[in-house]
């Protein structure tokens, strides 16, 4: 496979918009944890609380369990912001209201990098997307353009919020049309536990013997390999500015 261009670490701010708890620690964590330890400032937008995740739990109890793992999940790799938006598990449709919801966290954490997660309709081959995954990334696109139009979803900007159009760039986390990259080796354990935090939500899965450090050790060497590094992570990236 082709070489993985090395991401543009020359910035301060990121959000991270993913449709579920764990859909960062599937693959992103690691990098996290270097960008905080770089001294970065992330914070984290849940688009749903991940309250249809566990079949053995009602959503309602689902839901405590979950936000508290991702909040500690996040603690593990330097976030302490961690937003949950409360659209429904399972369901999200791509529109308006999910446009207005994230250009709305766009504007007040005022980002230059957004990271959310793989929305093609595969992760490669016959490995097929979740529908909310495809929906929230489709969103974020339209969302983080939508912040910084001062006419769009103008209901929002009352007590001095105003419009955000400092986005450089969206990354879209293990996309298969990912060509730029980021070493995760010095920060690999992190991720692990990053995602070992999860507990009740890999429990329920009920896989048996799947092994957090295993899996993601098959996926962040593939992106090693082209990098030349031991582990990495790949992100497809979506110039905002125009002309990009």
């Amino acid at each position: 496979m082709e070489p993985l261009t090395p991401l543009n670490e020359d910035w301060e701010r990121a959000l991270c918009v993913v449709a579920h708890p764990d859909d960062l620690e599937f693959g992103a964590a690691a990098a996290i944890a270097r960008w905080t330890g770089q001294g970065k400032h992330i914070v984290y937008c849940m688009v749903t609380s991940g309250e249809a995740g566990i079949d053995g739990l009602h959503p309602d109890e689902c839901r405590v369990v979950r936000e508290a793992e991702q909040v500690e999940s996040a603690r593990v790799v330097g976030v302490d912001v961690v937003e949950f938006l409360g659209f429904p598990d399972g369901v999200l449709e791509y529109g308006l209201p999910l446009r207005a919801a994230i250009a709305h966290a766009v504007r007040r954490h005022r980002p230059e990098i957004v990271i959310t997660g793989n929305f093609r309709d595969t992760f490669g081959g016959r490995n097929l997307n979740q529908a909310d995954h495809i929906a929230t990334g489709r969103a974020v696109l339209d969302g983080v353009r939508d912040a910084g139009n001062r006419w769009i979803f103008n209901d929002q900007l009352v007590d001095g919020l105003e419009p955000w159009g400092g986005v450089r760039e969206v990354w879209a986390n293990s996309s298969p049309n990912s060509e730029h990259g980021v070493d995760t080796t010095a920060t690999f354990a992190a991720g692990v536990a990053s995602l070992e935090a999860h507990r009740a939500y890999i429990d329920g899965l009920g896989w048996e013997g799947w092994d957090p450090e295993e899996f993601l050790q098959g996926t962040s060497r593939g992106a090693g390999q082209r990098m030349g590094v031991p582990f990495a992570a790949a992100f497809e990236v979506f110039p905002m500015g125009w002309g990009d």
